[in-house]
């Protein structure tokens, strides 16, 4: 005899209800489990930052200029006798560097000197004259006429002295002349004239040009905003210069190579530059190797000076915002993230310079920063803080 199902199973109402029974089973027997616990806070590491000394330096692009130039050029007109220098040596002030043909200029001296001497004879017998004819007059026995006129003859030859000495002075200083002599110390260059050469008494091109190499000048333009900055800073005491006052600047030249000599900040332009923002500043080097030569494009590292209580975030801790504004991940009480809107200076090494916006002893998330958010728990670590070297 077949089975018959019970009456349950065979209405379409039943089936649906004995699936909804077993649908049910897993479950209720789920119930009996507990929720899984919440994710610990992320894992972060985090520096502490503390006040420490920063030297604080600029670079800036720069070309070495001479202290001093001087162009030779004649005074009087003649043919060129001799060179009497090596080109591209060393020369001192008061050397002679070119013999011009004295002869003409020796003559002119020996004239006047020779009217200087016949000037002085004539004035010996006009006074002499004069000094007879005053008793004479006096006893009327000369005209006054003939008195008056024996003293203006001894005036006029006392006059003619004076002019007949000038002469002998202007033709002594003429014969002097030919002798073409240097005007400061330091390193000659080419000479344009080869002896047998007519040169004329300040003539445009210069016979040679004289350039003092010891010391040398560097002139780099800083901009404004960087000068304005630096006098606050010293200013407010938190730079501090060198014992002396003056302001270190070393040098690298154009083939990255270091000069070995620092210099000291000269002066600075009195204005700024409107087309460049810039400033001109001035360093001044010794040179005795002549090393640096004019015109020669270097790099100068201004020493700015120390800031006793600088702070160092590193950069990879630093972003920025839609502003373009720096935020740094601060660790805040009970260890929740917090954002931090900072103001940054120069870069120093892997490092930026905090000039706002945190202070010493401050918690900076530098690690970890994928898995924060503002607000939210973190488990810090602490790393290593960045050491005060650029």
């Amino acid at each position: 005899m077949p089975l018959q199902m019970p009456t349950l199973f065979r209405t379409r109402r039943g089936r649906a209800a004995l699936l909804g029974v077993l649908a049910l089973g897993p479950a209720l027997a789920g119930c009996g489990k507990k929720a899984p616990p919440p994710a610990p806070p992320p894992q972060v590491g985090v520096i502490i930052l503390h006040a420490q000394p920063l030297e604080r330096t600029t670079v800036l692009p720069g070309r070495t200029e001479s202290v001093m130039v001087s162009d030779v050029r004649p005074q009087v007109s003649g043919i060129i006798l001799k060179r009497l220098f090596t080109e591209g040596s060393s020369v001192k002030a008061g050397q002679q560097l070119y013999q011009i043909d004295p002869a003409t200029y020796q003559a002119a001296y020996d004239s006047a000197k020779a009217t200087l001497a016949s000037d002085q004879a004539a004035l010996v017998t006009a006074k002499a004259k004069a000094a007879r004819y005053k008793p004479l007059a006096a006893a009327q026995a000369v005209s006054a006429q003939g008195y008056s006129d024996a003293e203006a003859a001894a005036q006029e030859a006392a006059a003619n002295v004076e002019a007949a000495r000038a002469a002998l002075e202007q033709a002594s200083i003429n014969l002097q002349y030919t002798k073409v002599l240097s005007p400061i110390s330091g390193t000659i260059g080419a000479s344009t004239v080869t002896p047998g050469a007519l040169v004329t008494a300040e003539q445009a091109t210069a016979l040679a040009t004289v350039t003092k190499l010891n010391p040398i000048y560097v002139d780099v333009n800083e901009p404004d905003t960087v000068w304005l900055r630096l006098k606050r800073e010293a200013a407010s005491g938190q730079l501090k210069m060198q014992s002396d006052g003056s302001t270190k600047v070393t040098l690298t030249l154009e083939d990255d190579s270091t000069y070995n000599l620092p210099g000291k900040l000269q002066f600075s332009e009195v204005q700024v530059d409107e087309s460049t923002g810039t400033v001109l500043v001035r360093a001044i080097f010794p040179n005795p190797q002549h090393l640096l030569l004019p015109g020669m494009y270097v790099h100068a590292t201004v020493d700015e000076g120390v800031n006793p209580n600088g702070l160092l975030v590193p950069q990879q801790a630093v972003s920025h915002d839609t502003r373009g504004d720096a935020t740094v991940y601060v660790v805040g009480k009970n260890n929740m993230a917090e954002l931090k809107i900072i103001q940054i200076g120069d870069n120093y090494g892997n490092n930026w310079v905090v000039t706002g916006g945190l202070k010493a002893g401050e918690r900076v998330i530098v690690d970890g920063l994928q898995n924060v958010q503002p607000g939210a728990p973190v488990t810090p670590v602490t790393e290593n803080a960045p050491g005060a070297s650029s």
